[in-house]
């Protein structure tokens, strides 16, 4: 008997009161017969954690990044937490990031019992070499840049600046698989930290990995996510259950075979929306840098006080057409009650940042888009903005 297969997409839509409308959403994870066929090899095996399939996607991400190793862990947040912590630094040591950026990236640094520093944002959205040059002094021991968006940012200044101060580079790709600086893949040049939550460009559901060059490092990242346990009742360090599962890595093996194709999508469906958004008063499409390879895990324009309605009114009125949005993110990192007062946050005038928060706004670039769900977004976003 015959079973016939079909692609099973899930649909991420934002917490609106009209979201029942929506059938273009933000982000849909499909999940397909290869992904099926490697689970079910998982499930069939016995062995679900651990085991020859968490190899099998470890090397296909060291491939991804370039590097001659891939550590994977049970999540992206995971992967920064025990980065920091291989690198080896004196309790309290002062890492520098993104004000503008995903909170794991802040919660990372508190749970590694370090201080967290900041820099301002340029106008794609990712550090500024300049403004993070001005902000490393004598207690900084990490620069932190985030990828943001699919985006990667300017890694040959901020590497020269590393270089300069003799500081550990940490990179957050949690945002971009496959992309790259000059030819260089992210993840290659220090240690890249890769989320594989379920709505990225690759998707375990949940899941994470670091991607080293570093022969020592990744043999001490492997006892870390192993209750520092390299054979069976053997502990060489305190470490943590920070293991991926057979299951997640069998979900994410399709996904990383298909990055080329997909991100090559998101960038043809960016492109698309970019030449009929950019003369809409009022909205600035985000900026793809020369030298560059943008991977689009979110296409992020900037709604400022020159458009005729609020970034807020537009994510509405979309949602009241059937397209999903987002606002990735509402605020800088540390503006939250749990932060302001947090003895190691360092909160600073980040105006950049500041504006960012204020205007951003992502639409639907994911591959599944289909040429009417395109025309349909533009139109809207033009007769909110432009009619």
């Amino acid at each position: 008997m015959s079973t016939v297969r079909e692609t099973f997409v899930a649909r991420d839509v934002p917490s609106l009161d009209m979201t029942e409308l929506i059938d273009i959403p933000i982000s849909a994870v499909e999940v397909g017969p290869e992904a099926e066929a490697l689970v079910v090899e998982v499930l069939r095996s016995g062995r679900l954690v651990h085991g020859p399939m968490v190899e099998r996607f470890e090397a296909a991400c060291a491939a991804m990044a370039g590097t001659r190793h891939a550590v994977a862990v049970s999540s992206g947040t995971a992967a920064l937490e025990i980065a920091l912590e291989a690198a080896g630094l004196e309790p309290g040591s002062a890492v520098l990031t993104s004000p503008f950026t995903f909170v794991a990236t802040l919660n990372a640094i508190l749970e590694a019992g370090h201080v967290a520093t900041f820099a301002d944002v340029g106008d794609d959205f990712t550090l500024d070499p300049d403004a993070a040059r001005a902000a490393v002094d004598g207690r900084t021991r990490v620069l932190l840049p985030v990828h943001l968006y699919g985006l990667a940012a300017d890694m040959g200044r901020l590497d020269a600046l590393a270089r300069d101060h003799d500081l550990a580079v940490i990179e957050d790709a949690a945002q971009a698989h496959g992309a790259r600086v000059d030819g260089q893949p992210v993840g290659s040049y220090g240690e890249g930290c890769f989320s594989f939550y379920a709505t990225k460009n690759v998707s375990t559901g949940e899941g994470g990995a670091i991607t080293t060059n570093d022969d020592s490092l990744a043999n001490r990242l492997r006892l870390l996510r192993n209750q520092g346990m390299r054979a069976r009742y053997e502990y060489e360090t305190p470490g943590h259950n920070f293991r991926m599962t057979e299951i997640q890595a069998a979900l994410g093996l399709p996904g990383l075979a298909n990055l080329e194709t997909s991100n090559a999508t998101r960038r043809a469906n960016a492109h698309f929306l970019s030449e009929h958004l950019a003369d809409v008063p009022g909205v600035v499409v985000p900026p793809e840098p020369g030298g560059g390879r943008h991977v689009w895990h979110q296409y992020t324009v900037r709604v400022n006080v020159d458009a005729r309605r609020t970034r807020d009114e537009v994510a509405a009125g979309l949602a009241a057409r059937g397209i999903g949005s987002g606002v990735y993110y509402p605020r800088t990192v540390f503006d939250y009650d749990c932060y302001r007062e947090h003895p190691r946050v360092e909160i600073g005038s980040f105006p950049n940042a500041e504006r960012m928060a204020r205007e951003v706004l992502s639409i639907p670039v994911h591959p599944s888009l289909t040429d009417e769900h395109r025309q349909r977004i533009v139109e809207a976003m033009r007769e909110l903005l432009a009619s």
